[in-house]
């Protein structure tokens, strides 16, 4: 899905950025970021986030990793084996405390906040949900400070074509049924595409 919204993206003429596993083939004409780990996806956010007037959070970033790497080989003991995990850092709530006004003219970080005309950061995210899905999906976008939520269920996975259902503050949902990921890349962008030059 992160892809085919690279692509749709390309394709409607913005300027895109994919921050993806590093072992991946992207997308020819596309700045790519490689990592490999929740961490490294992490800080590569933190890095171009600034400078981007969309982010749309599309993997799925595991939501625990271990407390301690192995330098070695774990040999096998015949005994039990426990793995302690800590929490990873919440990236999408991260991009959405920390959204700004992004403002064309020069003038401080501060005098843009202050109501100066530019263009406020849109950050999109993705719920993947086999419960109570556009409950659980609002509260996402409400916790995390989101422009636009996606939802679907796990079915969605592995797929040639899925359903997904799409909400922004204040508006109601809207549902895009059985269609090709590049379908609902396409769509997806259009409407990030009209709320950016609304915010000009």
């Amino acid at each position: 899905m992160g892809y085919a919204l690279a692509r749709a993206a390309l394709k409607a003429g913005h300027k895109v950025t994919l921050i993806s596993a590093s072992d991946l083939q992207p997308p020819v004409g596309i700045e790519f970021v490689g990592v490999d780990s929740a961490a490294e996806m992490f800080g590569a956010v933190k890095k171009h986030f600034p400078r981007c007037d969309c982010l749309i959070m599309a993997a799925a970033v595991a939501d625990y990793t271990p407390a301690r790497r192995a330098k070695t080989k774990i040999k096998k003991t015949g005994k039990p084996l426990t793995i302690k995990l800590k929490p990873t850092t919440d990236i999408l709530k991260w991009a959405g405390n920390h959204k700004k006004v992004r403002n064309r003219h020069k003038g401080t970080e501060a005098q843009r906040d202050r109501g100066k005309k530019g263009k406020r950061q849109i950050v999109v995210g993705f719920a993947l949900e086999d419960k109570a899905l556009r409950k659980r999906a609002e509260q996402k976008l409400k916790d995390k400070n989101l422009d636009m939520i996606i939802a679907n269920t796990p079915a969605a996975i592995g797929a040639d074509k899925s359903t997904v259902q799409i909400k922004t503050p204040g508006s109601p949902w809207s549902k895009i049924e059985n269609a090709t990921k590049s379908f609902i890349a396409k769509k997806v962008v259009s409407v990030i595409s009209a709320r950016l030059k609304y915010e000009r």
